[in-house]
């Protein structure tokens, strides 16, 4: 009897225990379904606002990213032109030096050349030297106004070496010699004065006579004191001119050479060039007459070669022209 009411008991109190959980468990459910209530539209609008505020976070620093991305290909793209510029630079120098090798190898191989020739010419020369230094050492025609010329020319033409050393140093015994000229000719038909080139003294009687009268002497010798033509110092020019333009078989006409040095050229072939020009007529008389007159500028201390050279030619065309050679001992 006993035994079966604890049974009964024990079964009892496990019932209640259940029961009990139940309720418990159930008014657990409804403190939690109170406490998590359905979200309304306002809690998701917040929700969105913070979402579209983290993005815009984002998209601004991406930006930020984008803008400094931008600012090194600038840079990068900058050093790169000027990587190019550069580059075409250093090409064109480049070119500019092979332009400058191949400018220097030519100047060389000219530089060369140009020494060789003149180590031929100083050969051929000290030869020419030694040929006419025994020509030189004769004695010259004493210094006068005539000094032995010939004054049977009815024209008379004077070729006059207008170098910068005539001018400087002899030009006042130029005009000196030039007035002492005309005045062993107190008449002639016509006169005419040219430069060692050929240049007229007087462009308006290019080609023609300047008629002889004392004003025009005068005038002469008034142009001559300011003459500045250019000169290269060879009468071959002026002696050729003058032949060409005013020999006539029935004209009887002397040719004054005035100068001071011989300075290129060779000597034998202006004697030929003169030889040539001024060949003999029918009757066995030359053309005209050469006169050569030389100024000592380049004899002191010593004879320059070009004056040894000028002196030499002088002489030889002088004798060769039916001429006289006047070797002046001053100025």
């Amino acid at each position: 009897m006993s035994r079966r009411r604890s049974a009964t008991d024990v079964f009892s109190l496990a019932f209640l225990d259940v029961v009990s959980c139940g309720f418990g468990a159930i008014i657990i459910l409804l403190i939690i379904s109170q406490t998590s209530e359905p979200r309304g539209p306002e809690d998701r609008i917040a929700d969105f606002s913070t979402e579209i505020t983290r993005t815009q976070r984002e998209l601004d620093a991406i930006r930020d990213e984008i803008g400094e991305l931008r600012q090194l290909v600038d840079g990068e793209q900058r050093e790169t032109f000027t990587l190019r510029e550069e580059k075409q630079t250093l090409q064109q120098r480049f070119a500019h030096t092979e332009d400058a090798i191949d400018d220097t190898a030519l100047e060389l191989t000219a530089t060369t050349r140009l020494s060789q020739n003149l180590a031929m010419v100083k050969q051929s020369l000290s030869e020419e030297m030694r040929r006419l230094q025994a020509v030189v050492e004769q004695p010259w025609v004493e210094e006068s106004p005539i000094g032995g010329i010939p004054v049977d020319s009815e024209y008379i033409i004077f070729i006059i070496d207008t170098s910068g050393s005539m001018q400087s140093r002899a030009w006042p015994a130029v005009q000196q010699k030039m007035d002492e000229v005309l005045a062993i000719y107190p008449r002639v038909k016509g006169i005419q004065v040219l430069n060692d080139m050929g240049r007229y003294l007087f462009s308006q009687y290019e080609g023609r006579w300047i008629p002889d009268s004392p004003a025009r002497r005068k005038a002469i010798l008034k142009r001559l004191a300011g003459w500045r033509p250019f000169s290269n110092s060879s009468p071959v020019e002026g002696i050729t001119a003058a032949i060409k333009t005013f020999y006539r078989p029935d004209r009887t006409i002397s040719l004054y050479v005035f100068g001071d040095d011989f300075s290129s050229g060779s000597i034998q072939e202006v004697v030929e060039t003169v030889e040539r020009l001024n060949s003999l007529t029918d009757d066995g008389r030359k053309r005209v007459r050469v006169h050569t007159v030389g100024f000592p500028v380049h004899f002191s201390p010593e004879p320059s070669p070009n004056a040894v050279r000028f002196a030499a030619l002088m002489r030889r065309l002088a004798e060769d022209n039916n001429g006289s050679f006047v070797g002046l001992s001053d100025l």
